[in-house]
C-alpha cells in the first residue's frame, strides 16, 4: 500500500492530468455545467505544476499559465455588485454565456472556503495580480455574509456555514463572527452525538462535511476549536467506516449522484483514507480532496478494512420534518469482506426522489475491472423511464436480513408494474424466473416473481420483469461461505440455490424464504397496504437500532 503522502501526489497527479489533457471551451473555461469543476482542476493543475515530486507529461509553466488563466475567469465571475442580493455569490451552472449565468447561493458554500484554503497554500507563488484578485474575492465572500444562518437541519448546508464562519472569523480578525462559528460548532457537535447524521450515506453531502471540516483543522491553531474539529471529524469518519467495504458504500442512501450508483465512482477520499483499492483511470467529484487530509481514528480504519467477521450494522436516523418532529427510519446493512447487503425499512422522501433504498455491494476489485459494483431492483418513478436507476416509486417494501433482501412492489393496475434490475457482469447461470451470478469473490441468487428480459449495457447487465404485483428475492454469499456448503463453483451454487427458491404468493401480497443462514423470512401485504415482516416467526422489531 501506497503512504498517505505518495496516495495524495498520485490523487493531485491524476487530476492535474485530466485538467491538462481537457481542451478549454470558447469562454476559456474548461466547464460550463459546474462553475466549481473549473476551480477544483485549476488547483490540481496549478500544484502539480509547482510540486517537483510529481511526475507531469506537460510543460509546467504553461500549465501553471493555464491554470492561473482558469482561476481568474472564475473569479472574473464573482456577483461583485456591493447593493445586489447575490453580492459574493458565483453562478452555477454557466450555460452558454458565462457572462450572463445568474449567481447560484451553492458554490460560495463551499468554494468560498476552499479559495481561502489555496490562497494560504499556494499565494507565495501566485502573480501579485491573481492575488490580488483572490483577495478582492475573498473580502466579498466574507462582506457577503452568506453564512451567517442559524441551525436549524444541522444538515450540510449549516456544515459549511459553520466552517465559513471559523475561517472567515479568523482570516479577518472578526471576534463576534469566529464566537458565532465557535458556538455553531459546539451545537452542531451535540446535535449529532445526541441524533446521529439524518443525512444517511449521501456521498455529495457527506464529502461536503468532511471538506468544510477538514478545511478548517488544517487552517486553524485554536486549541478549543481544533479539538472539537478533531470530534466531529472523527464522528464523520467513525460514520464512514460502519459502512465501508473495499472502495464501496454499502447501505441505503439519501442522496445518489450517477457517480454513485449503479458504481461506486467517488472514490478519492476513501482512496485516500484507506488505499486497499486501486483507483480507476478517470476520477470523478475528486473536489478538494487531494489537498485536505484528516485520518480517521485508527480503530475506525482498521474495523472499516477487516470484515473478515461479518457485522451487522443497525441504525436509527431520525428524520426531520416541516413540523419540527422527526421521523424514525431504520438502516440496515450486513458487511463481510466479499459483499455487503443494506437497506432502509422505510421509504422517505428524499431530495429530487432520490433515496437508494437497498441494494447487494461488492468490493472495488481487481476482478471486477470497470463492471458496476452493486445489485439492485426497483420500479420507476412516475415520469421516469425502465432505464432510470435513481428514483424509484413508492411502490415497494423490503425486508433485509444478513445477506437477504426480499422485497415485494404493489403497483396499482393503472401504473406500468416494470421492474428494473441492474446487475453487476460475471459469469451467469440464468433460468427462466432465476438467475444466478459469480461476480468477484461472491455469488448472487436472484429470484423473480415473473419471467424477466437482460441485455448488456456497457459495464452492467440490464434486467427488466414485466407482471402484477412484481417480487424479488436476492441471496448473495460468499466464495469461502459457498465452499463450506460443499459448493465449489457457480454450476454448484445454482444447484444449491435452486432447491432453495422462495414461495411467492398466488396474489403477490407475500413471499416467504428460508435463507443460507438458515433464518426464515417472511414478507407481507395487510389488508390496508401495510408491510408486515418476520424473522424465525418473530415479528421485527427496532429496540436494538440506536442513532
Amino acid at each position: 500500500m501506497l503512504s498517505l503522502e505518495k496516495r495524495s501526489r498520485q490523487v493531485v497527479g491524476k487530476m492535474a492530468a485530466q485538467a491538462a489533457g481537457r481542451e478549454r471551451l470558447p469562454s476559456g473555461l474548461w466547464f460550463h455545467d459546474d462553475i466549481r469543476n473549473n476551480f477544483y482542476y485549476a488547483s490540481y493543475l496549478y500544484a502539480a505544476a509547482e510540486d517537483p515530486e510529481i511526475r507531469v507529461r506537460f510543460d509546467r509553466e504553461q500549465a501553471k499559465a493555464t491554470a492561473e488563466d482558469v482561476l481568474g475567469l472564475v473569479l472574473d465571475l464573482q456577483d461583485r455588485d456591493a447593493d445586489s442580493r447575490t453580492y459574493g455569490h458565483w453562478p452555477l451552472h454557466l450555460g452558454d454565456d458565462p457572462q450572463t449565468a445568474e449567481p447560484n447561493p451553492l458554490p460560495v458554500e463551499l468554494m468560498g472556503s476552499l479559495m481561502l484554503y489555496f490562497v494560504e497554500r499556494c499565494g507565495d507563488s501566485l502573480t501579485p495580480g491573481l492575488l490580488e484578485r483572490f483577495e478582492a474575492a475573498l473580502k466579498a465572500v466574507y462582506d457577503s455574509r452568506f453564512y451567517d444562518r442559524p441551525l436549524r437541519e444541522y444538515g450540510h448546508h449549516e456544515a459549511k456555514y459553520t466552517a465559513a464562519k471559523l475561517l472567515f472569523g479568523t482570516h479577518y480578525a472578526d471576534k463576534s463572527l469566529l464566537e458565532d462559528g465557535r458556538r455553531s460548532l459546539k451545537n452542531l457537535l451535540a446535535r449529532l452525538n445526541e441524533r446521529g447524521m439524518h443525512e444517511y450515506g449521501s456521498q455529495p453531502w457527506f464529502w461536503h462535511w468532511v471538506q468544510a471540516f477538514t478545511c478548517a483543522r488544517l487552517l486553524l491553531d485554536d486549541a478549543e476549536i481544533t479539538d472539537d474539529l478533531n470530534r466531529i471529524l472523527d464522528y464523520l469518519w467513525r460514520e464512514r467506516s460502519l459502512h465501508y467495504i473495499g472502495g464501496a458504500w454499502a447501505g441505503p442512501h439519501a442522496r445518489q449522484l450517477d457517480s454513485d450508483t449503479p458504481k461506486d465512482g467517488n472514490v478519492v477520499f476513501d482512496y485516500l483514507q484507506y488505499g486497499d483499492f486501486r483507483l480507476p483511470p478517470q476520477l470523478v467529484r475528486a473536489e478538494y480532496a487531494g489537498f485536505l487530509f484528516y485520518e480517521a481514528p485508527e480503530d475506525a480504519r482498521i474495523a472499516a478494512m477487516d470484515r473478515l467477521v461479518p457485522v451487522e450494522v443497525k441504525k436509527k436516523i431520525l428524520k426531520p420534518q416541516a413540523d419540527g418532529s422527526a421521523r424514525e427510519l431504520h438502516s440496515y446493512t450486513y458487511l463481510t469482506d466479499s459483499y455487503a447487503v443494506g437497506g432502509m425499512w422505510e421509504r422517505s422522501e428524499e431530495f429530487d426522489n432520490e433515496q437508494h433504498r437497498w441494494d447487494v455491494t461488492l468490493p472495488l476489485s481487481y476482478e471486477l475491472g470497470s463492471v458496476v459494483n452493486q445489485a439492485y431492483f426497483l420500479h420507476p418513478a412516475s415520469g421516469g423511464s425502465a432505464d432510470d436507476l435513481r428514483h424509484a416509486s413508492r411502490f415497494e417494501h423490503i425486508l433485509p436480513d444478513r445477506g437477504v433482501v426480499m422485497a415485494l412492489y404493489p403497483v396499482p393496475d393503472h401504473e406500468d408494474p416494470t421492474l428494473v434490475g441492474v446487475l453487476p457482469k460475471g459469469e451467469w447461470i440464468r433460468e427462466e424466473r432465476s438467475v444466478f451470478v459469480q461476480a468477484g469473490g461472491a455469488y448472487l441468487a436472484v429470484y423473480l416473481r415473473h419471467g424477466f428480459e437482460s441485455e448488456e449495457s456497457g459495464d452492467r447487465i440490464l434486467v427488466r420483469s414485466t407482471g402484477p404485483c412484481g417480487a424479488v428475492v436476492i441471496e448473495a454469499a460468499s466464495v469461502e461461505e459457498a465452499e463450506s456448503l460443499d459448493v465449489e463453483d457457480l454450476e454448484g451454487f445454482a444447484e444449491l440455490m435452486r432447491g432453495r427458491a422462495p414461495v411467492f404468493g398466488e396474489d403477490g401480497r407475500t413471499v416467504s424464504y428460508r435463507s443460507l443462514h438458515s433464518r426464515r423470512l417472511a414478507l407481507a401485504l395487510g389488508a390496508g397496504g401495510e408491510a408486515q415482516a418476520s424473522i424465525n416467526g418473530e415479528e421485527t422489531g427496532f429496540s436494538d437500532y440506536a442513532v
